[in-house]
């Protein structure tokens, strides 16, 4: 018997099921991109990566361009929020993905003052990045120690998502270890719902590698197999998914595992509310396969990634995009050129 044949026929069973929802609203959209699951899946065939201006209907819906506040950290630990929604402000930006409510030497600020600023510079709080366990500690800000606390301020600060980006290895790297983590997700996204948001998970590269004890199944399978698509949302970090798919297109036992990060996503777009947007250049000596840079100055093509998702059921309305960046050079200026790119991007009605 196949090692295939031996896996989880359970789990095979879910995965067969939930990969059919979103199907039939993915469906138009995929026919028009086309099959390909290499990191050059990434890159447009026409203007450049696809970053091609011009004129007609603007690619990115209006009222969806976010910023996960990760990225201007250093300011935010230094001259503040007020500034730095201000500056936000100016460059278009709609809504904030928070990553900590505090600003360093800026001095303290409350959950309903950082609502207000928000509020007052005509930026929405969209989520907010939360870490999922600390083990060692009882006290810890995270969704498994203190998921009461956690959604208390979600809520004081109107949020409709919140969510984490940590990977789902707090049982280790195996099928059931998976599915362990993938009942504390559906948990949390009970709980979340049940004060009216949505919770959701953001990936890096990891979350599409292998189950240790099963090296055919990508573990991110088992996360969408296994939890709630009514209670767990994703928010997929579009960079770190083309890393997943440079890194994990083979299984451990060199075996050819393809995917599309993308087709992910039309298989299921109600699942995914939000995405991170940030760009890399290719480089295949680097470990991901890519060179983090700003939005804009890199290869993935984010007018073909972001117009598919356009045409799914909703697509324009139901989806919010967060520009990011681990470790600008200038966290101001990645900002600002960041949202420029975005908003120039057209294409045809």
């Amino acid at each position: 018997m196949s090692r295939k044949k031996s896996a989880d026929p359970e789990l095979a069973q879910k995965l067969s099921r939930r990969n059919m929802l979103g199907v039939a609203a993915g469906a138009t959209a995929a026919a028009v991109l086309g099959a390909s699951a290499t990191p050059a899946a990434a890159q447009g065939t026409g203007t450049g990566h696809g970053h091609g201006h011009g004129h007609g209907q603007p690619v990115l819906p209006p009222g969806r361009l976010g910023i996960q506040l990760y990225s201007l950290r250093d300011k935010v630990s230094t001259i503040g929020f007020a500034k730095v929604f201000e500056e936000l402000e100016r460059f278009g930006y709609d809504e904030v993905e928070f990553a900590g409510y505090t600003q360093g030497s800026a001095g303290p600020i409350t959950l309903p003052q950082l609502k207000r600023l928000a509020r007052d510079h005509g930026l929405k709080g969209i989520g907010s990045h939360v870490n999922y366990y600390d083990n060692n500690n009882p006290n810890a800000y995270s969704f498994a120690q203190n998921l009461t606390k956690v959604l208390d301020d979600a809520q004081e600060l109107g949020l409709d998502h919140i969510g984490t980006a940590s990977g789902p290895f707090r049982y280790g790297s195996t099928v059931d270890a998976w599915k362990r983590a993938a009942a504390d997700f559906n948990a949390y996204g009970a709980a979340a719902k049940r004060r009216g948001m949505k919770f959701y998970q953001h990936n890096h590269a990891e979350e599409f590698s292998f189950a240790t004890d099963q090296p055919n199944v990508r573990l991110y399978d088992v996360l969408l197999a296994e939890t709630d698509p009514s209670l767990v949302y994703l928010e997929m970090d579009i960079y770190w998914a083309f890393a997943g798919q440079f890194r994990f297109s083979k299984t451990p036992e060199g075996k050819p595992a393809p995917f599309d990060p993308l087709r992910y996503v039309l298989k299921q777009p109600h699942r995914y509310p939000l995405f991170h947007v940030k760009d890399g250049v290719e480089d295949i000596a680097a470990r991901d396969g890519y060179r983090m840079v700003d939005v804009g100055d890199g290869d993935i093509d984010y007018k073909r990634f972001i117009s598919a998702v356009n045409k799914t059921r909703g697509g324009r309305r139901d989806h919010h995009w967060q520009v990011e960046h681990d470790q600008p050079v200038d966290s101001i200026l990645f900002a600002e050129k960041s949202s420029a790119h975005l908003h120039s991007l057209r294409e045809r009605r």
